[in-house]
């Protein structure tokens, strides 16, 4: 079979050509960005230097503000109690009586002797009176007036005596009725009726708590202590108008704010670290003295600082914080972050940010630093919607 020649035109020849050309002169770099992916989206959020105030999260102990110990003060047997376990009292109310036959009678012997007393006064004063006038008819000598005198003295001073032993025994006798000794709440009940009593032993036959207010006494490192004290140097570091916010065992926050009103002048050798003491009005008697708590209290206040949600933040092999910023060309940069501390779910940052700067919020696995990216503005309640489902591992 004859192979057919079809002739081509001569201009179809030079197009071909001048493709063939075109295309093994091209530069591959154009070829590779026509075909390269767009920049990848990212949300970011931009940034604002504030004032911050930084606090400190301490755990602690709720106390009485006032601790009573119902204890007797004179021996005998319990013959009422007079209060329901867990209740108010007030101050004044009778707790408990002592049997106090006893005692009566010790009353009814002092006044006895009170009244022998003032007798044997009365006596000694009318001889003395007539020796005096014996002597001024020279009748009397000197020195029978000076016995007369001194019996009378004497007298005087029984009667003091006397009346002593009976405000003493009156004393004890009113003991026989125990009292509350402040207002509060009164706890359970130590002892019976029948029960043998005596004054000053380790016992206490009922405990009165007032907590009205109550105190929260907390302990910090004396490291950290030091560090509050350095940076209010020119304030009183106890002063009362620092506020303090508590958190109840149940991670609740307690609705009233609390105040630091003191703080132990020394370092616990033990265990190097210092009590402070917080004063919580307690209206519901919602704190009971014993309850563990946790307060947060401010410390001090820093200028210029960026508060950054936790999911913005991640961490570098060494551990330090880190950060991803889109430039002003749209070029990813990683950020070291100078952290101070957490405050919920965002970050208090220090350094390593600048004000207006934008900061990577979602999409940072697809933006390594270098890359270009397609940034998308978020607004502050998005942020805070984002950050409030930021795991905590970004801690």
């Amino acid at each position: 079979m004859k192979s057919i020649d079809v002739p081509f035109p001569r201009a179809s020849k030079v197009l071909a050509g001048s493709i063939l050309v075109a295309l093994l002169s091209a530069n591959p770099a154009v070829v590779l960005a026509q075909n390269a992916p767009p920049p990848a989206a990212v949300s970011v959020m931009q940034v604002e230097p504030q004032s911050v105030l930084l606090t400190a999260t301490l755990p602690g102990r709720v106390v009485a503000a006032a601790v009573a110990e119902v204890r007797p003060q004179v021996n005998g047997i319990i013959t009422e109690r007079n209060f329901t376990e867990g209740s108010a009292v007030e101050q004044g109310d009778v707790l408990y009586k002592i049997d106090s036959a006893t005692y009566e009678a010790t009353v009814a012997q002092a006044r006895a002797a009170v009244a022998q007393a003032q007798a044997q006064y009365k006596a000694t004063e009318r001889e003395a009176e007539r020796i005096q006038e014996l002597k001024q008819r020279n009748v009397s000598t000197q020195r029978e007036l000076d016995e007369a005198i001194a019996a009378r003295d004497v007298s005087a001073a029984a009667i003091a005596v006397a009346e002593a032993q009976l405000k003493s025994a009156e004393i004890e006798l009113d003991r026989t009725t125990i009292v509350a000794p402040l207002s509060g709440e009164i706890g359970l009940a130590m002892t019976t009726r029948g029960a043998l009593v005596t004054a000053g032993q380790a016992s206490p036959l009922a405990t009165i708590r007032n907590i009205d207010t109550v105190y929260v006494d907390v302990t910090a490192s004396a490291s950290r202590v030091l560090e509050f004290r350095r940076n209010n140097l020119d304030v009183d570091w106890r002063n009362s108008e620092r506020k303090v916010v508590l958190h109840l065992a149940d991670g609740e926050i307690y609705p009233e704010q609390g105040l630091l009103t003191a703080a132990e002048p020394q370092v616990d050798m033990q265990t190097g670290v210092v009590v402070l003491r917080m004063e919580f009005p307690n209206p519901d008697k919602l704190l009971l003295p014993g309850t563990y708590v946790k307060v947060d209290l401010q410390t001090d206040e820093v200028d210029g600082a960026f508060v950054i949600p936790q999911q913005a933040v991640s961490r570098d092999r060494q551990g330090k914080p880190t950060a991803l910023v889109v430039n002003d060309e749209d070029v990813v940069e990683l950020r070291q972050l100078d952290v101070l501390q957490a405050s919920g779910n965002d970050w208090i940052v220090r350094g390593g940010l600048a004000a207006g700067e934008r900061i990577i919020m979602e999409g940072s696995q697809k933006a390594p630093p270098g890359s270009k990216v397609q940034a998308e503005l978020v607004t502050d309640g998005a942020a805070d919607a984002a950050s409030d489902t930021a795991p905590e591992a970004a801690q």
